[in-house]
């Protein structure tokens, strides 16, 4: 299964370690974060574009991110 590259798979390892601290982070986990968190993004993401597009604006606004984060 091909993975998209939003995400480096770096950036997934670093998050781990720092939240456990001397921990090796297996390459399946890694991928695993990843998707778990693009999936998430685009989510947010698409709630965002709708909240934008019922305030009338063609911006997105860091409001709209939190918001859709809820």
């Amino acid at each position: 299964m091909p993975t998209k590259k939003l995400l480096p798979l770096a950036a997934m390892e670093k998050l781990m370690k720092e939240a456990g601290g001397d921990i090796r982070v297996s390459d399946k986990a890694k991928i695993a974060l990843k998707n778990v968190l693009e999936e998430e993004a685009e989510r947010i993401a698409e709630n965002a574009v709708k909240l934008a597009n019922h305030a009338g604006r063609k911006t997105i606004k860091a409001e709209d991110i939190k918001l859709a984060s809820k």
